[in-house]
């Protein structure tokens, strides 16, 4: 059996079929090779004029085909991770933040902080770029090969309570705990119900221990029972969160009133010329 397999591949590698364009792109399009099939022959001129080999031929189309599936999957989990496209890495105005928030931002970077898994929580007042490094951190880890889940937190917590209304709750943590990062913005920047925090408490209780959660506050733990109602489940909620976690504190001015002030002095200089 296995020498009629072996001879039966040999007649297949040495038989040789003339050579029609238009049916090499359909046999492309039917094993879902669309990259190969836009530049088979492209880069078979190419490998004509510099004598390639077939393998080195081969080598290149499969490089091409692999580059563009890893592109295309990284947008659409950019696309599914509703991450604002605007905020990455190199938007970041490095200068502005304190050395050991650049020492820990550049370490998450690397993704180490997802095997545990951990979570990170950043604090600072309004204006101080917390959206702006849960987006940057959020975009990288995509382009890494990580899924991510982006929501304001008001948003998030009217999702979670309206799947409880519909007794649907344990589906959307199920749909939600399927992302690898989970990032929550502005966690107490509207004060929200008792119902409405306890859903988000069963969100927390939910990926601790499983997968990651970035979130950000403009309130300290000292502040967070005005979030949650309750000694008891504020408690728990912060233990859960910071059993594994990176803290970042981000003591600085705010941005938005800086380059608001920068606007200003610039039609002043403007109005005054």
């Amino acid at each position: 059996m296995t020498n009629n397999l072996t001879s039966d591949a040999n007649s297949i590698e040495h038989a040789r079929t003339p050579l029609n364009p238009s049916e090499l792109a359909s046999r492309l399009k039917k094993l879902r090779l669309p990259t190969v099939r836009a530049s088979a022959i492209s880069i078979a001129e190419q490998a004509a004029k510099e004598n390639w080999s077939h393998l080195e031929y081969l080598n290149e189309l499969t490089i091409l085909e692999c580059q563009t599936r890893n592109q295309n999957r990284i947008q659409r989990r950019l696309k599914a991770s509703e991450l604002e496209r605007s905020k990455t890495w190199d938007q970041i105005d490095w200068t502005r933040l304190p050395r050991t928030v650049r020492q820990k931002m550049e370490l998450l970077r690397t993704g180490e902080f997802l095997k545990q898994p951990s979570n990170v929580l950043i604090f600072g007042r309004p204006g101080t770029g917390k959206t702006l490094l849960l987006n940057a951190l959020g975009d990288s880890m995509v382009r890494a090969g990580y899924t991510v889940c982006f929501a304001p937190c008001v948003k998030l917590v009217q999702h979670l309570l309206a799947a409880k209304r519909d007794l649907k709750l344990p589906q959307l943590l199920s749909k939600i705990g399927r992302f690898s990062i989970l990032i929550i913005d502005d966690l107490g920047y509207v004060q929200q119900s008792r119902e409405e925090m306890e859903v988000l408490f069963t969100l927390i209780a939910d990926r601790y221990e499983r997968s990651s959660i970035l979130l950000s506050s403009n309130l300290p733990f000292s502040k967070w029972e005005s979030i949650f109602k309750d000694p008891m489940t504020t408690a728990a909620a912060i233990d859960r969160l910071v059993h594994h976690s990176v803290i970042l504190e981000l003591n600085v001015p705010s941005f938005r009133l800086e380059q608001a002030s920068k606007d200003r002095a610039s039609q002043d200089r403007n109005a005054s010329s």
